[in-house]
Protein backbone atom coordinates (compact mmCIF):
# COMPACT_ATOMS: atom_id res chain seq x y z
CA UNK A 1 0.00 0.00 0.00
CA UNK A 2 1.17 3.54 -0.55
CA UNK A 3 2.79 5.15 2.46
CA UNK A 4 3.94 1.84 4.01
CA UNK A 5 7.66 1.27 4.39
CA UNK A 6 9.31 -1.18 1.99
CA UNK A 7 10.04 -4.31 4.00
CA UNK A 8 11.49 -6.33 1.14
CA UNK A 9 15.26 -6.67 1.22
CA UNK A 10 17.06 -4.96 -1.63
CA UNK A 11 19.00 -7.18 -3.99
CA UNK A 12 22.50 -5.86 -4.03
CA UNK A 13 25.05 -6.99 -6.56
CA UNK A 14 28.68 -7.11 -5.50
CA UNK A 15 30.82 -4.37 -7.01
CA UNK A 16 32.90 -5.42 -9.97
CA UNK A 17 36.32 -4.56 -11.26
CA UNK A 18 37.09 -3.97 -14.90
CA UNK A 19 39.85 -6.17 -16.34
CA UNK A 20 40.10 -5.63 -20.13
CA UNK A 21 43.21 -7.79 -20.52
CA UNK A 22 41.48 -10.69 -18.80
CA UNK A 23 38.52 -10.25 -21.18
CA UNK A 24 40.80 -10.30 -24.21
CA UNK A 25 42.61 -13.39 -22.96
CA UNK A 26 39.26 -15.11 -22.39
CA UNK A 27 38.42 -14.36 -26.04
CA UNK A 28 41.69 -15.95 -27.16
CA UNK A 29 41.21 -19.21 -25.25
CA UNK A 30 38.44 -20.22 -22.86
CA UNK A 31 39.76 -20.06 -19.29
CA UNK A 32 42.85 -18.01 -20.07
CA UNK A 33 41.32 -14.82 -18.66
CA UNK A 34 40.59 -16.49 -15.34
CA UNK A 35 44.09 -17.95 -15.28
CA UNK A 36 45.40 -14.38 -15.66
CA UNK A 37 43.23 -13.35 -12.70
CA UNK A 38 44.86 -16.06 -10.58
CA UNK A 39 41.83 -18.34 -10.53
CA UNK A 40 43.53 -21.55 -11.63
CA UNK A 41 40.85 -24.08 -10.71
CA UNK A 42 38.13 -21.97 -12.28
CA UNK A 43 40.26 -21.51 -15.43
CA UNK A 44 40.80 -25.26 -15.78
CA UNK A 45 37.11 -25.97 -15.25
CA UNK A 46 36.13 -23.32 -17.80
CA UNK A 47 38.63 -24.53 -20.39
CA UNK A 48 37.55 -28.14 -19.96
CA UNK A 49 33.84 -27.24 -20.06
CA UNK A 50 33.80 -24.90 -23.05
CA UNK A 51 36.36 -26.74 -25.17
CA UNK A 52 34.90 -30.11 -24.14
CA UNK A 53 31.44 -29.01 -25.29
CA UNK A 54 32.86 -27.64 -28.55
CA UNK A 55 34.84 -30.76 -29.41
CA UNK A 56 31.99 -33.03 -28.30
CA UNK A 57 29.85 -31.19 -30.87
CA UNK A 58 32.50 -31.76 -33.54
CA UNK A 59 32.71 -35.42 -32.51
CA UNK A 60 28.93 -35.91 -32.66
CA UNK A 61 28.13 -33.87 -35.77
CA UNK A 62 31.37 -34.18 -37.69
CA UNK A 63 33.69 -31.41 -38.72
CA UNK A 64 31.02 -29.99 -41.03
CA UNK A 65 29.05 -28.86 -37.97
CA UNK A 66 31.46 -25.88 -37.97
CA UNK A 67 30.97 -24.27 -41.38
CA UNK A 68 31.04 -20.50 -41.85
CA UNK A 69 30.09 -20.71 -45.55
CA UNK A 70 27.08 -23.01 -45.38
CA UNK A 71 25.89 -22.07 -41.86
CA UNK A 72 26.99 -18.45 -41.30
CA UNK A 73 24.45 -17.63 -38.58
CA UNK A 74 25.43 -20.67 -36.51
CA UNK A 75 29.08 -19.79 -37.02
CA UNK A 76 28.53 -16.40 -35.36
CA UNK A 77 27.86 -18.23 -32.10
CA UNK A 78 30.64 -20.75 -32.68
CA UNK A 79 33.16 -17.97 -33.36
CA UNK A 80 32.88 -16.78 -29.75
CA UNK A 81 34.82 -19.91 -28.73
CA UNK A 82 37.81 -18.10 -30.25
CA UNK A 83 40.58 -19.14 -32.60
CA UNK A 84 39.70 -22.81 -32.06
CA UNK A 85 36.48 -22.32 -34.06
CA UNK A 86 38.28 -20.48 -36.86
CA UNK A 87 40.99 -23.16 -37.08
CA UNK A 88 38.35 -25.91 -37.16
CA UNK A 89 36.48 -24.09 -39.92
CA UNK A 90 39.69 -23.53 -41.91
CA UNK A 91 40.59 -27.23 -41.74
CA UNK A 92 37.05 -28.08 -42.82
CA UNK A 93 37.08 -25.66 -45.75
CA UNK A 94 40.53 -26.66 -47.05
CA UNK A 95 40.59 -30.40 -46.49
CA UNK A 96 37.02 -31.71 -46.40
CA UNK A 97 35.07 -29.80 -49.05
CA UNK A 98 34.59 -30.58 -52.74
CA UNK A 99 34.80 -28.03 -55.54
CA UNK A 100 31.60 -27.47 -57.50
CA UNK A 101 31.82 -24.89 -60.30
CA UNK A 102 34.46 -22.97 -58.37
CA UNK A 103 32.54 -23.12 -55.06
CA UNK A 104 33.44 -25.26 -52.07
CA UNK A 105 30.65 -27.33 -50.55
CA UNK A 106 30.21 -30.45 -48.44
CA UNK A 107 30.56 -33.69 -50.36
CA UNK A 108 27.74 -36.13 -50.91
CA UNK A 109 28.45 -39.87 -50.55
CA UNK A 110 28.87 -40.45 -54.32
CA UNK A 111 31.55 -37.75 -54.79
CA UNK A 112 35.29 -37.45 -54.39
CA UNK A 113 37.36 -34.38 -53.64
CA UNK A 114 39.39 -33.04 -56.53
CA UNK A 115 40.78 -29.57 -55.80
CA UNK A 116 41.14 -28.50 -59.45
CA UNK A 117 38.02 -30.03 -60.98
CA UNK A 118 34.32 -30.48 -60.48
CA UNK A 119 33.12 -33.43 -58.44
CA UNK A 120 33.13 -36.68 -60.37
CA UNK A 121 30.99 -39.76 -59.96
CA UNK A 122 32.89 -42.51 -58.21
CA UNK A 123 32.49 -46.06 -57.05
CA UNK A 124 31.28 -45.71 -53.42
CA UNK A 125 32.46 -49.25 -52.62
CA UNK A 126 36.07 -48.31 -53.42
CA UNK A 127 37.63 -46.74 -50.29
CA UNK A 128 40.09 -44.73 -52.41
CA UNK A 129 37.20 -43.00 -54.20
CA UNK A 130 35.30 -41.96 -51.08
CA UNK A 131 35.38 -38.30 -50.07
CA UNK A 132 37.29 -37.44 -46.88
CA UNK A 133 34.04 -36.30 -45.27
CA UNK A 134 30.39 -36.32 -46.17
CA UNK A 135 27.62 -34.10 -44.87
CA UNK A 136 26.48 -35.24 -41.44
CA UNK A 137 23.30 -37.24 -41.26
CA UNK A 138 20.12 -35.55 -40.03
CA UNK A 139 19.96 -35.01 -36.29
CA UNK A 140 23.59 -35.81 -35.51
CA UNK A 141 24.80 -32.87 -37.59
CA UNK A 142 22.18 -30.62 -36.02
CA UNK A 143 23.19 -31.71 -32.52
CA UNK A 144 26.85 -31.11 -33.31
CA UNK A 145 26.07 -27.64 -34.62
CA UNK A 146 23.97 -26.91 -31.53
CA UNK A 147 26.69 -28.13 -29.12
CA UNK A 148 29.43 -26.08 -30.80
CA UNK A 149 27.23 -22.97 -30.83
CA UNK A 150 26.27 -23.44 -27.18
CA UNK A 151 29.98 -23.64 -26.38
CA UNK A 152 30.34 -20.19 -27.95
CA UNK A 153 27.46 -18.77 -25.91
CA UNK A 154 28.88 -20.33 -22.75
CA UNK A 155 32.24 -18.72 -23.52
CA UNK A 156 30.49 -15.35 -23.93
CA UNK A 157 29.39 -15.62 -20.30
CA UNK A 158 32.95 -16.59 -19.35
CA UNK A 159 34.37 -13.59 -21.23
CA UNK A 160 32.02 -11.24 -19.37
CA UNK A 161 32.93 -12.84 -16.05
CA UNK A 162 36.65 -12.39 -16.76
CA UNK A 163 36.09 -8.84 -18.02
CA UNK A 164 34.12 -7.72 -14.97
CA UNK A 165 34.88 -10.07 -12.04
CA UNK A 166 33.27 -9.38 -8.65
CA UNK A 167 35.74 -7.54 -6.42
CA UNK A 168 35.17 -9.89 -3.48
CA UNK A 169 36.38 -12.81 -5.60
CA UNK A 170 39.50 -10.88 -6.59
CA UNK A 171 40.24 -9.83 -2.99
CA UNK A 172 39.73 -13.32 -1.60
CA UNK A 173 41.73 -14.91 -4.41
CA UNK A 174 39.05 -17.55 -4.85
CA UNK A 175 39.43 -19.88 -7.77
Amino acid sequence: MPGEPDTHPKHEHPPTGFKPLAGLLACALPGLGHLYLGQTRRALAIGAGVLGLFFLGVFIGGIDSVDRREDPLWFLGQAVVGPVAFITDRVHQQHFKVVDDGWLRSAWPHEAREPDASPRLVDPTNPADRPPSVKGVAKTNELGTLFTTLAGFLNLIVILDALMPPLHRLREGRA
